[in-house]
Parts: structure tokens; C-alpha cells; sequence
């Protein structure tokens, strides 16, 4: 639905007033802060007409009126003028060289950022990689128990400990390590687990055994240890006071950071699209509840779209801060994370 442009001028200064002090805004705040000429009648024709198209609505104690989530759609859509901000400073604070740790670091140090510069939530939807290790070994500690050490490609160590129905002695467990280690090296466990059933005549049976139960744990142990997603500040949220007072709404945001699923689903149809996306709580059925709203843009390893990081906070945000900050995080994490 297309508005006239005095009605949008209107809408675009209730909206920045509305972010700015988070109360109701009367004609007569209008009439000043928009600079339009209109007479108060006018002006209240025009919101009333507003009111009645959905895009502002009026609170029972108040004679001054909030948008709605259409017209904070309608706001970030076509209205929103978004603010310069310093790729330099965001880049020294985030501190996304890959020389400084391991990707998950990094895209960890990315989430803390994006909280710490906007002071909601922030949240980072990891690469979904294949589990895949480095080196395995075997460690006999008892008879028939036996600790499997597996290192991963970016290094980290998860141990896991084998209950065998063999008591296999430390050449035969060196045997294993050896075999695997050399033919396996740098595949994926889905990849070894293929490879292995072709291969298994080719081995000791009692060795095949003990393979195929490490490569079963390894990649469980791999799996588990991945964070599919990082959300750092969630704290940050107890001080918004569009949130503070309603325990309800708080629960809901809460159980959300808890359970994943929907914020997954979320980065997940994000990561599809290209550029920012804006989702406005009361509009997005991805969203819990009415007055929050998430900023996201897709992230990249080398081309190629691999996560979703955002910012989750009320949807009295200034977007207009708030989205360049998310743009060129996505930007700085794709470079740290990218090979040249």
C-alpha cells in the first residue's frame, strides 16, 4: 500500500522518536520535529488514517501513537537513512585474524562484538562441516578398556573412552592407530566409515572391529564438541526495558537461547538470502514474540555461504546503527575466516 510522501515524512519521525525515547508520540511532537507545515488537524487526519492502515496504533493510556510491526516494516524498508560506521574500529576490536586462534575462537570473538557494539544479543550460526580428524591414537588403561585421543584438523583434542569385547595388547592398538592414521588421513568419518566396509577383508578381523567402533565414537565425539550456535550478551537484554517488566516475554526470549531450535531455523532461512535481513516480531512467524526483532547477514568461507550471524534485540532498535555493524561483521568474519 502506497502512502502519500506527508504521511510517510510523519511515519519516519514517529518511528525515530518512538526508538530515541520509547514513548508514545503526540501530534504536537510530530508537528515540531517533522518541520512539515500542516495544522494539528491535519496532522491528526493523517495519523488517524495511519492508524486505520495498520502502521501505528494507539496505547489505551496515552494520546500519542507507537508504530506497529508494519510500520516498523514499512521504516526499515524504505524510510531508514543507515549510519556510517568505521570498518577500521570494528575491525580492531574484533580481533578476527585467524593468527590469533582457532575458527571457533574467532567466530566466538565475533558474537561478543556484535553484543558488545550494540548492546543486545548477539549470535553466530557456526560452518556445518563434516567431523573429520588429524590423528587418532589408542591408549590401553585396562583390559578391554581402551581411551581413543583424536585430533582434529583445527587441533583441538576430544577424548573417548571404548569398551571392547577383545583385550587388545599395545600392538595391536598401535597397528590400528597406524593403518588408520596413514589411509584415513583428513577424511571425514562419514567418508572412513564408507571407505572401511569396502575394505574390511583387507584387515585383521579383530582390528576391524576395534576400527570401525573408534570411527563410530570419533565422530560422535567431533560432532558433539561443535557449537552449532554462539550467542554471546543475552544478559544485555535483562536491561532493555521492553523486556525488563513482562516475565513472560523474557521466558520466551530465554527459552529460545536455550532450546535453539527456532534462532537455528531462523539463521538457517536467513543464510538463504542474499544481504541483510530484517525480521520484525508480529510480522515473522519465526519469532517468538511481538517486540523483538533480529538483524542478520549471511557469512562466507572462501565464496561460498557457510553461517548467519545477527543481533537479537527489541524492535525499538536503532536499526539504523545496528545494521551496518552487522554487515560489516559478516564481512570481516568471511575475510578471517577465508583462505587466500
Amino acid at each position: 500500500m502506497s502512502l502519500e510522501p506527508r504521511a510517510l515524512t510523519l511515519l519516519k519521525t514517529l518511528v525515530e522518536r518512538y526508538i530515541a525515547e520509547g514513548q508514545p508520540v503526540g501530534s504536537r511532537a510530530l508537528s515540531k520535529l517533522s518541520k512539515l507545515d500542516l495544522s494539528p488537524a491535519t496532522i491528526r487526519n493523517i495519523m488517524a488514517d495511519l492508524e486505520e492502515m495498520g502502521f501505528v496504533s494507539s496505547p489505551h493510556t496515552s494520546a500519542g501513537r507507537i508504530p506497529t510491526p508494519r510500520g516498523y516494516r514499512v521504516f526499515v524498508d524504505t524510510l531508514l537513512t543507515v549510519q556510517p560506521v568505521s570498518e577500521n574500529a570494528i575491525e580492531s576490536n574484533l580481533q578476527l585474524s585467524p593468527q590469533l586462534g582457532k575458527p571457533q575462537k574467532i567466530i566466538s570473538n565475533a558474537a561478543q562484538m556484535l553484543s558488545s557494539l550494540t548492546q543486545f544479543a548477539g549470535v553466530v550460526l557456526s560452518p556445518q562441516h563434516e567431523s573429520a580428524f588429524q590423528q587418532i591414537e589408542f591408549l590401553r588403561l585396562s583390559e578391554k578398556r581402551i581411551l581413543l585421543v583424536i585430533v582434529t584438523p583445527d587441533g583441538d583434542v576430544q577424548n573417548r573412552l571404548l569398551l571392547t569385547e577383545v583385550d587388545y595388547t599395545p600392538s595391536q592398538l598401535n597397528e590400528a592407530a597406524n593403518y588408520i592414521n596413514s589411509q584415513y588421513n583428513g577424511l571425514s568419518f562419514n567418508e572412513i566409515r564408507l571407505r572401511l566396509q569396502s575394505e574390511l577383508k583387507e584387515i585383521h578381523s579383530d582390528l576391524s572391529k576395534l576400527m570401525q567402533t573408534a570411527i563410530e565414537a570419533g565422530d560422535e565425539a567431533v560432532s558433539d564438541n561443535s557449537e552449532d550456535v554462539v550467542i554471546a550478551g543475552e544478559n544485555n537484554l535483562l536491561s532493555v526495558n521492553d523486556f525488563a517488566y513482562d516475565i513472560h516475554s523474557l521466558r520466551k526470549l530465554f527459552d529460545m537461547f536455550e532450546q535453539k531450535t527456532a534462532l537455528m531455523q531462523l539463521l538457517d532461512v536467513s543464510s538463504k538470502a542474499s544481504g541483510i535481513q530484517i525480521y520484525i516480531g508480529g510480522e515473522s512467524q519465526l519469532l517468538p514474540m511481538d517486540d523483538m526483532s533480529v538483524v542478520t547477514a549471511p557469512y562466507q568461507v572462501n565464496g561460498k555461504i557457510v553461517g548467519t550471524l545477527g543481533v537479537i534485540g527489541p524492535t525499538r532498535m536503532a536499526y539504523q546503527k545496528v545494521i551496518p555493524i552487522v554487515d560489516i561483521t559478516a564481512r570481516l568474519l568471511s575475510n578471517a575466516l577465508s583462505h587466500p
